[in-house]
């Protein structure tokens, strides 16, 4: 298979999962504001288990493709964690305990490529799916019997077609749209250039499709090394001089961190520059997330969380098809890079001018009131 073919199926496997988890991730709100966060977590993770499993078992590149579409209709583990924590942790902790949430994501990011590199090398890829399936539903267990949710469901008959009006107001307002925004933005540029940085790293070092697998996996190590470490601290940090300044200053140092990688000669200069743009993107989905949660009514986290995991989710599904699949094997790597950082400064510049500045005219009971200190 070519690089340009490669490239165009890593590319489509990355966004299909967004495209059915973008429509199914807010019934799946629905249910959890319903009948408990908890089962949501469970039910995702048991789905993903078994659909991993089964991509061990393909024998053709549609087969993932298939495989990718229904995990992202029945999964969604990280928004399930968030919701669950969203709405059990106490206000004036929420940016560090969001932060504890995406610091164990991160810190599955920069072990797990680093491990399935090395073990796909070695053993091939097949085993790496079996491991990761049994690895889901290990976790599985710890949360049946190690997390706890007081959960009272809502009493539906007292629920009027005012209370319905009102429940939608908050998701109409500058800050939510701007965060659905940030959320599809950040999806869109991590998870459409995360496809071709492998093919990247084997043209910049002429290295076998193993070792490019390998080198690819520790720089992915050192990345989500940094964002585990950055998003626990910038977490913490948002919840005392406010989760507005540490998303708009993260998210303009990740677009500046960008443009140098479209000028890399070497593969360590790729690593040097993702350590340093993990810290950056460490900092912003705690931050987006704590400002969502302070401005939603905690009955309704769930399906706001649902919302966000679409957005997110469609950024995942329209940011390698663009960037992987249209970008970069047409105009070259560079390109895409240079696309990356540009979009992530107008980014920042847009959050400063919807979000920073408009609040800060209209004065602080306004900020409060938003969520946003």
């Amino acid at each position: 298979m070519s690089t340009s073919s490669a490239t165009r199926w890593n590319g489509l496997v990355a966004s299909v999962g967004g495209f059915t988890m973008a429509f199914t991730a807010p019934l799946w709100g629905i249910v959890g504001d319903r009948y408990g966060r908890k089962p949501m977590l469970l039910r995702s993770m048991i789905a993903a288990s078994i659909t991993i499993a089964l991509m061990g078992f393909a024998t053709a590149p549609w087969h993932i493709v298939v495989l990718r579409l229904v995990e992202g209709a029945f999964t969604g583990t990280v928004t399930a964690a968030t919701a669950l924590v969203a709405t059990s942790a106490p206000k004036e902790r929420l940016g560090y305990n969001l932060g504890l949430v995406q610091t164990a994501v991160f810190a599955g990011a920069a072990f797990g490529p680093a491990l399935g590199g090395f073990g796909a090398a070695r053993f091939g890829y097949r085993p790496i799916f079996y491991a990761s399936a049994v690895l889901m539903m290990v976790a599985s267990l710890v949360v049946i019997f190690a997390v706890q949710e007081i959960f009272e469901r809502p009493d539906r008959s007292q629920q009027t077609d005012t209370t319905f009006r009102q429940n939608w107001s908050w998701l109409v307002t500058a800050v939510m749209i701007s965060m659905l925004t940030t959320l599809f933005m950040v999806r869109f540029v991590s998870q459409g250039i995360r496809p071709v940085m492998p093919l990247f790293l084997q043209d910049l070092g002429s290295y076998s499709n193993d070792r490019a697998a390998e080198v690819s996996g520790w720089m992915f190590a050192v990345l989500g090394t940094t964002s585990a470490f950055s998003a626990i601290v910038l977490g913490k940090r948002g919840d005392r001089v406010g989760h507005r300044r540490i998303l708009i200053g993260c998210v303009l140092g990740a677009g500046l961190l960008y443009v140098p990688m479209a000028f890399a000669t070497h593969p360590w200069h790729m690593i040097v520059l993702q350590g340093l743009f993990g810290i950056a993107a460490g900092g912003m989905i705690p931050a987006a997330n704590a400002i969502i949660a302070n401005a939603t009514p905690p009955q309704h986290r769930g399906f706001t969380f649902g919302i966000t995991n679409t957005a997110g989710s469609a950024g995942s599904a329209f940011g390698p098809l663009l960037l992987s699949t249209l970008i970069a094997p047409t105009l070259g790597f560079s390109v895409a890079f240079l696309t990356v950082g540009l979009l992530m400064s107008l980014l920042g510049g847009c959050l400063w001018w919807t979000v920073a500045r408009k609040l800060d005219q209209a004065g602080p009971s306004a900020v409060t009131e938003a969520g946003v200190v």
